[in-house]
């Protein structure tokens, strides 16, 4: 099979259920983004896996990973059928996000993004997830999409903000605090 097909040439894709739209349509743009995010989770994993100190989290990354292909297969499904996200996916993210918080000093201030390469890859990952999730809910508000997708990536912009912390804190980084 070849990789090209040449049937997005003119500018319009496939979903899910073979129904062709824009690529500008509000459900592409919503996969698109979250595709975008799989690929900077994916270097966020990375990068953990390279560092004995961040290691506790890469487990929940890979699981992430998964998950938000099946957030890019509710986006992109028209009227097909596809996988369901697991039922448990945001519970999880609710019970890592508790689970690292309870860890942390309370937050006192605004923090700024950085310190050092795992945490500004935290932030990269919770600002993209915002988009991500922002286009999601454009396509929701047209399209009958299920509402776990933007749920999922709600809670998953939480979960990156907390695991910037806690890679900071993992890594003796000092948090960098917003001082108006």
């Amino acid at each position: 099979m070849k990789l090209y097909t040449k049937t997005g040439d003119k500018g319009s894709t496939a979903l899910c259920d073979g129904n062709r739209v824009d690529k500008f349509d509000e459900r592409v743009e919503a996969y698109g983004a979250t595709d975008e995010l799989g690929a900077f989770t994916a270097l966020l994993g990375d990068k953990m896996r390279d560092d004995e100190r961040l290691k506790e989290f890469a487990g929940d990354i890979e699981r992430i990973s998964s998950d938000l292909m099946y957030v890019e297969a509710l986006l992109a499904a028209g009227a097909a059928e596809v996988p369901q996200l697991p039922d448990d996916s945001i519970r999880r993210l609710e019970e890592r996000i508790d689970s690292m918080q309870a860890a942390l000093p309370q937050l006192q201030h605004f923090t700024l993004p950085g310190g050092c390469e795992a945490v500004s890859l935290c932030h990269v990952c919770r600002t993209v997830c915002r988009r991500a999730e922002r286009a999601a809910v454009r396509a929701a508000a047209r399209y009958d999409i299920r509402a776990e997708a933007c749920t999922y990536l709600n809670r998953l912009s939480d979960y990156f903000y907390v695991l910037g912390r806690a890679c900071g804190a993992a890594l003796g980084v000092e948090e960098r605090v917003w001082r108006p």
